[in-house]
C-alpha cells in the first residue's frame, strides 16, 4: 500500500500536468506550442540542465558510465526496432525514429525528480542528453536522409551540458546570485513542458489506432528490456538503472511527429504512435517505476 502511494505521488502531478494542456486546448483557449516549446529548449531547459550538473553531487566516473550505457542502450533498442520494422514491412522513414527515441524530456525528467529527487534529476539529465544528440544527428537522419550535425552544436542543451559537466569536473560554482537566477529560469523547464505535452496531444489528429498500440506495447517491451540489460551490464547503481530504464521506457515524444511533418514522412501514423504510446505510459510508468524504487 505503501509502495502504491509513493508511486500514485510521483506520477499523478506528471499527468495532471499534462491533463491541465489538454483540457486548456479542449475549452478553446490559445495556447502558442511553438513559442513555449522555443523558449524551454533554448533557455530554460538549458539552465536546467547546467545547474543540475553543476550542483550534482555524483561522482563525474558515474556520469560517465550512465553516458556510455545510454549510448549503448539506444543502439540496443535501435537493432531491435530496425529488425521488427522490417518484419512488419513497415515503412522504416515514418516507424524508426519515433519507436527508438522516447519523451526524455517532458515525462523522463519530472518523473525522475519526483522519484529520486536531485540525484535522479542529475542522472536523468544525462539520458536526455544522449538521446536528443542522438535524435538530432540519426534520428533526423531515419526521416531525411541526411544528418544534421551542425544543428547538434548549435543546440543550447549541448551547450548547458558541456559546460555543466565542465564545472562539474573542476568543482567550479557560479556566483551564488547567478545560480539562483539560472536556477529560477530552469524550474520553469517541467510545468511548460508537461502543459506543452497535454496541449500538444489534444491537438493531434490520428488514425489506425489498433496499429498504434500494438507497435507502442513492443516499443515499451523493447525499450524496458534494452534499459534492464544495460544497466546490469554496465553495474549501474540502483538509482541510476531505475532512470535509465525509466528514461529509455519514455513513450514517443510528439518532436517525432513535428520532425516527420517537416522531413516529408508519413506523419498520420506517427500522430497515432504518440497518442497511443502517452496512454500506454498512464499505466506502463508507474508499473515500471514501482518495480525499480
Amino acid at each position: 500500500m505503501n509502495l502504491a502511494l509513493t508511486v500514485l505521488n510521483v506520477t499523478a502531478p506528471v499527468f495532471l500536468l499534462a491533463a491541465v494542456g489538454f483540457v486548456w486546448v479542449k475549452l478553446g483557449f490559445e495556447y502558442r506550442v511553438q513559442f513555449v516549446t522555443r523558449l524551454a529548449m533554448t533557455v530554460s531547459v538549458p539552465c536546467l540542465i547546467f545547474v543540475a550538473l553543476m550542483e550534482t553531487q555524483i561522482a563525474p566516473q558515474a556520469l560517465a558510465a550512465l553516458s556510455l550505457a545510454a549510448l549503448v542502450a539506444y543502439v540496443l533498442v535501435a537493432l531491435v526496432t530496425f529488425v521488427l520494422v522490417k518484419a512488419a514491412r513497415l515503412d522504416a522513414r515514418t516507424y524508426l525514429a519515433p519507436l527508438i527515441f522516447g519523451n526524455t524530456g517532458n515525462l523522463g525528467l519530472p518523473l525522475a525528480l519526483f522519484a529520486f529527487g536531485e540525484l535522479g534529476l542529475g542522472y536523468a539529465v544525462v539520458v536526455f542528453a544522449v538521446m536528443a544528440m542522438l535524435s538530432f544527428t540519426i534520428g533526423i537522419w531515419m526521416v531525411a536522409g541526411a544528418g544534421s550535425f551542425g544543428k547538434v552544436i548549435s543546440e543550447p542543451l549541448v551547450w548547458a551540458t558541456l559546460l555543466g559537466a565542465l564545472f562539474l569536473w573542476q568543482g567550479w560554482q557560479t556566483p551564488v546570485f547567478l545560480t539562483n537566477t539560472i536556477d529560477l529560469i530552469g524550474q520553469m523547464a517541467i510545468p511548460m513542458m508537461l502543459i506543452t505535452l497535454g496541449v500538444a496531444v489534444a491537438r493531434l489528429e490520428t488514425s489506425a489506432m489498433s496499429q498504434a498500440v500494438l507497435l507502442s506495447l513492443a516499443k515499451l517491451v523493447i525499450c524496458v528490456g534494452a534499459g534492464w540489460a544495460t544497466a546490469l551490464w554496465f553495474g549501474l547503481d540502483p538509482v541510476a538503472s531505475a532512470v535509465l530504464i525509466l528514461q529509455v521506457a519514455t513513450p514517443v515524444a510528439v518532436t517525432s511527429y513535428l520532425i516527420a511533418e517537416k522531413y516529408g514522412a508519413d506523419a498520420g501514423p506517427v500522430a497515432g504512435l504518440v497518442v497511443a504510446s502517452t496512454l500506454l505510459s498512464v499505466v506502463a510508468l508507474p508499473v515500471i517505476l514501482a518495480f525499480v524504487m
